[in-house]
């Protein structure tokens, strides 16, 4: 019995320091004015039911916002997505460039998060992924970026929004908090860290594009053209244009 019960401690202790955690990374570098801030996509959850989440995120960039906007603009449209490329890229290493064949971002573009449904070229973009099942669950999920000068550089927001509703609802808010800031917090500094230092570059003499449309991202990308990238069928581009479709997008 004297195991046991040091078993079930250790185990509510690592909930608890993982609880602790995830609520913290909920708001990684976030101000409370940015935390509360109104924003793009807040309505589209009006009608929307279940339970909701919100993360709010921001970090601080020595690079003027379109330098990192081009991050931004590719960013899971053909260059990867910046985070753990080994969990969500198949294992390809996100584009250290400016791609030079990826389009200029469009409403009703298509990928794995969703289909963008808000865009401001040079400050914003949103992904919406409306009614996606999700860990038994359906799901509705925003995903907002947002970069604005700030100094001699740029304040780079991010804000994720969902609602689940379903028997297992619960699971999707006690998980999907904890999986979105691991990823988000390594996509944050990975675009940091080459909006600092590889601005807009062109070139990558280390991975020279070759010209295949899957060199830098695996997952499937359906532009609102009807073009595509990535792997054809992986990760549910077909689902988000679609998706885009309905709603009267593209």
């Amino acid at each position: 019995m004297r195991w046991i019960r040091i078993i079930i401690g250790v185990l509510l202790g690592v909930l608890a320091c993982t609880a602790a955690w995830t609520r913290r990374a909920m708001r990684w570098g976030a101000t409370l004015e940015e935390i509360t801030s109104a924003g793009t996509g807040d309505g589209w959850f009006e009608g929307v039911p279940g339970s909701r989440v919100r993360m709010t995120r921001a970090i601080s960039i020595k690079a003027p916002p379109e330098a990192v906007w081009c991050w931004l603009a590719q960013m899971g449209r053909g260059a990867g997505w910046y985070s753990y490329d080994r969990l969500d890229n198949g294992g390809r290493a996100s584009a250290r460039h400016v791609v030079g064949w990826i389009p200029e971002p469009r409403l009703g573009d298509a990928t794995a998060i969703g289909y963008l449904r808000h865009l401001e070229p040079g400050r914003e973009i949103v992904w919406w992924a409306p009614d996606v099942r999700f860990l038994g669950a359906q799901t509705w999920s925003a995903w907002r970026y947002r970069v604005v000068p700030k100094g001699n550089g740029s304040r780079l927001l991010m804000r994720v929004d969902g609602a689940s509703t379903g028997s297992t609802r619960w699971l999707v808010v006690l998980l999907l908090p904890l999986i979105d800031s691991i990823m988000a917090l390594r996509q944050l500094r990975n675009l940091k860290q080459r909006a600092e230092h590889h601005g807009v570059g062109t070139e990558e003499p280390d991975d020279p594009e070759t010209g295949e449309r899957d060199q830098y991202q695996v997952n499937h990308v359906i532009y609102a053209s009807g073009e595509e990238a990535g792997i054809p069928g992986r990760e549910g581009a077909g689902k988000s244009r679609s998706s885009a479709e309905a709603d009267g997008v593209v």
